[in-house]
């Protein structure tokens, strides 16, 4: 039996309110996922992917509607509070990582999310042995750079640290918000493997934002697209299956179109 996961009911966010440049972006949006979702989304610049994910951790409000996240409503909690329940990793390999710790440094960092900090000693030692195992098993070889200063690795092995510090405390829900943008092919290519992997062994619930149509339809298990602010297209099972790359272009066209018609 399904279990539900992420419910968002009447999303509607407004920015800029009082202000010449006020505008809504997301509009009576609703969307569910189930434990164990893996959730593909798409949409046109301005649609409202990136501000979807911050009305979910909680770095922008909601002009009204409800955030509930496992039978617990998120919705007036603060981003640090929800950090407790959500991970995330941006397009900006700098944004989930602290460059003049090491990466081991970083690892316990992580694993002490939504905990309660005190001064005591950290215990580095006794975790180098956990750390060296599990980063043995990503690509870019990051367990051999266990005490290198994050800020010295190169953009693949920091974005690479930076999903395994967004896992490690296995997350109520992930969101990636194009993780794998600012990579180079071959090193998006096996971060994107490495994400389904995970995803798939610890059966996370996760966000996947995209701009690329055929890892949409390659990964995950329901594919997303967002068009002014409101979901257009939710296609899961042999709906999805079905879908095609020029399937979701029309999407992409029909949006095109909306704008050109706005602009008159």
């Amino acid at each position: 039996m399904s279990q539900v996961a992420l419910e968002l009911k009447n999303i509607n966010t407004t920015v800029n309110i009082g202000t010449p440049e006020e505008k809504r972006i997301l509009k009576d949006l609703n969307l569910t996922l189930e434990k164990g979702d893996f959730v593909t989304l798409l949409g046109t610049n301005g649609a409202g992917k990136s501000t979807l994910l911050n009305v979910i951790n909680g770095s922008l409000n909601t002009t009204s509607g409800q955030v509930v996240l496992n039978n617990h409503d998120l919705t007036k909690l603060s981003e640090v509070k929800r950090a407790k329940y959500i991970a995330q990793v941006f397009q900006d390999p700098k944004m989930g990582t602290a460059p003049r710790m090491t990466v081991a440094e970083n690892l316990l960092l992580a694993t002490k999310r939504g905990q309660k900090r005190g001064l005591r000693l950290r215990g580095l030692k006794k975790h180098l042995a956990k750390f060296k195992e599990e980063t043995a098993q990503l690509p870019n070889g990051l367990s051999d750079r266990l005490n290198t200063f994050a800020g010295s690795l190169s953009g693949g092995q920091r974005q690479t640290l930076s999903f395994l510090m967004a896992t490690i405390q296995k997350p109520e829900l992930l969101l990636l918000d194009e993780h794998t943008a600012a990579l180079d092919p071959n090193t998006s290519h096996q971060l994107l493997e490495l994400t389904n992997e995970v995803v798939e062994k610890e059966n996370l619930t996760c966000i996947m934002i995209t701009h690329q149509m055929k890892d949409a339809l390659k990964y995950g298990n329901r594919t997303v697209i967002l068009n002014d602010g409101k979901v257009v297209l939710d296609a899961k099972g042999a709906e999805r299956e079905k879908l095609t790359e020029e399937d979701v272009l029309k999407y992409f066209a029909n949006s095109a179109k909306k704008l050109l018609v706005l602009d008159r």
